[in-house]
């Protein structure tokens, strides 16, 4: 089985970086936490929706690209490289699917990764799980029809809340318990695949530095603690990232849903556990100057932290895996 990328995919990967490089830096990403509610600066959020990110997976016959998760994954990993402050994940792999066309442009959030609803006072709409008779249901609601309590999140870029509302039959967007499991693993795995692009980035950033700082009169890169640390990051990161793009596969092809559970459980806990501990290697290497806020490797960590627990964290993700394979 062959899990390479063609030229079209590189280069649409290769774009996004280049586009996310200038309009979502560091910079950015703090101006986001600061940026007062419903107040969410949308500059590379309306060029992502231009270059028809958004809608990757939404059919060609409802106002989409037609593409799959194939296609998405490496450009998951480039908003999580740049700690994108918004909810690609809810918009782009699990809400684009459901609504269709309809909806272009609208920024869409969502509690089925959790309770700490991201970017909820600054999405147009928010897609929302409630039970039903046979199982969770999802409903679309406008930002208006919901109450919000704040939350103060470690990762102040996310801009958690609480959502609370009222079901109507008029917002329902499905009743189909199949459906909803596979907004809940696209959201999963889309989720890993920012994991990735957040380990990727702290990986760069500290062999960066290392190649820089200088201790005891050498670069601290030349030390062979920290050329261990740096290994042991990188291999965990090579091991995750062929996880995810194994459970893109799974999901673009149309796996049977006890496999497709399986394999975007084990791309989430894989890619959770890689994102941490490259988060620790990269802050050992960085030493003090890692816990600053003037650092820009505290951004990354903390959308790691935050991440991997959201739409379920490693423990969980890994005893699904157990259950899929019988034991």
């Amino acid at each position: 089985m062959f899990f390479g990328f063609d030229q079209d995919q590189l280069a649409f990967r290769d774009a996004v970086r280049e586009l996310l490089d200038k309009e979502c830096p560091a910079d950015a990403v703090r101006k986001a936490g600061d940026a007062p509610p419903g107040q969410l600066d949308r500059t590379a959020w309306d060029h992502l929706a231009e270059m028809g990110v958004l809608a990757l997976l939404t059919p060609e016959d409802r106002g989409g690209l037609g593409l799959d998760e194939r296609s998405l994954v490496l450009i998951l990993e480039e908003t999580g490289r740049c700690a994108v402050p918004h909810p690609v994940v809810e918009t782009a792999a699990v809400a684009a699917p459901l609504l269709g066309g309809d909806r272009a442009g609208a920024m869409v959030a969502s509690d089925l990764g959790g309770p700490n609803v991201a970017c909820a006072a600054d999405a147009d709409l928010l897609l929302l799980s409630h039970p039903g008779p046979s199982g969770s249901r999802l409903y679309l609601a406008e930002r208006g029809a919901v109450r919000l309590t704040p939350l103060d999140t470690v990762d102040r870029a996310r801009r958690a809340a609480r959502v609370e509302w009222d079901p109507t039959e008029a917002t329902l967007v499905t009743a189909d318990a199949d459906a909803v499991a596979m907004a809940f693993d696209r959201g999963a795995w889309a989720t890993a695949a920012q994991l990735v692009g957040l380990a990727q980035q702290m990986l760069d950033l500290t062999v960066a530095y290392a190649n820089e700082r200088e201790q005891f009169g050498q670069r601290i890169g030349a030390f062979q603690a920290v050329k261990h640390h740096l290994a042991d990051a990188l291999k965990e990161l090579a091991f995750a990232r062929p996880a995810v793009h194994r459970a893109a596969h799974s999901l673009a092809r149309g796996a049977p849903p006890l496999l497709r559970a399986r394999d975007v459980s084990m791309a989430k806990a894989m890619a959770s556990d890689a994102a941490w501990f490259v988060g620790r290697q990269a802050l050992q290497c960085h030493g003090a100057i890692g816990y600053t806020v003037e650092a820009d490797l505290h951004l990354y960590l903390k959308r790691t932290w935050a991440l991997a627990k959201a739409w379920g964290d490693a423990a969980w993700h890994r005893d699904r895996v157990g259950t899929a394979l019988g034991i």
